[in-house]
């Protein structure tokens, strides 16, 4: 399966970004209801108003896509092409005033991602990967060499790992890593796809999570699977797993295990 993207879906996800960004960015650090979801999870105006923005336009432009959204669920996801939203990745971060969060955006072809950008609204920061490269802001970017847990830097999104399912397994990860960090949201993957972060860890992970975090860090050169090194398509939700290189990431599934 072909993972080149056509131009007009490049520049269709340019839109969705542009578009969600105009919502998000005047409402961050503002006094707005934090509505909590059947998980607990928080969700405001600005994630419910972004995604709907978002479908708008590709309702629009191509009705016979599918769409995967957080926060306004399934369309034909068994199209060729389906949009995987995530409007505000880090929502907890977002309603704290952290610009750590991203409006991620993802299409898939097949199940299988062929394009992601993560959109950091308030920074002004935009990566994309795609037909063969991750650029930030339209720079050429790329994960940095790094083979040995021992001199990598690990990211993971918090301290839960340790009593999740797999906890054993990402103990003997954290007391291996040169250095650690928790939180960051999806941006721990947009650093590592730049070259300063060399792990990033994860779990609880749904397709509109990873979805456009895949191109990113695939086109930067680096690996990203789940925990058992198989590929991430839009069906297998879970521990997602991110290293600088090919070499870093058989190692590390090799201690998770």
């Amino acid at each position: 399966m072909t993972k080149e993207c056509p131009q007009e879906f490049i520049d269709l996800a340019h839109r969705l970004a542009n578009t969600a960004g105009d919502v998000i960015r005047p409402l961050f650090r503002q006094k707005i209801e934090i509505i909590g979801k059947d998980d607990a999870s928080p969700v405001t105006i600005a994630d419910r108003n972004a995604e709907a923005a978002m479908r708008e336009i590709i309702e629009a432009e191509y009705p016979e896509h599918g769409i995967f959204g957080e926060e306004h669920g399934e369309v034909r996801t068994d199209a060729e092409y389906v949009w995987v939203l995530d409007p505000i990745d880090g929502t907890l971060s977002f309603i704290s005033g952290c610009p750590t969060f991203g409006c991620l955006i993802g299409l898939t072809r097949n199940g299988v991602p062929i394009l992601g950008i993560l959109d950091q609204v308030i920074s002004g920061e935009r990566w994309i990967g795609v037909n063969g490269k991750t650029t930030l802001n339209g720079e050429v970017v790329k994960a940095r060499s790094c083979e040995d847990v021992s001199e990598a830097t690990l990211f993971s999104w918090g301290a839960e790992l340790f009593d999740s399912d797999k906890g054993d397994g990402f103990k003997r990860l954290y007391d291996q890593a040169l250095r650690k960090r928790f939180g960051y949201d999806c941006y721990a993957y947009a650093l590592l796809s730049t070259g300063f972060v060399d792990i990033v860890a994860d779990c609880d992970m749904k397709p509109y999570d990873y979805c456009g975090l895949v191109p990113i860090i695939e086109n930067a050169g680096g690996k990203i699977t789940d925990w058992e090194g198989n590929p991430l398509t839009i069906s297998n939700p879970g521990y997602v797993l991110a290293a600088a290189t090919t070499e870093l990431h058989n190692q590390i599934i090799k201690i998770l295990a």
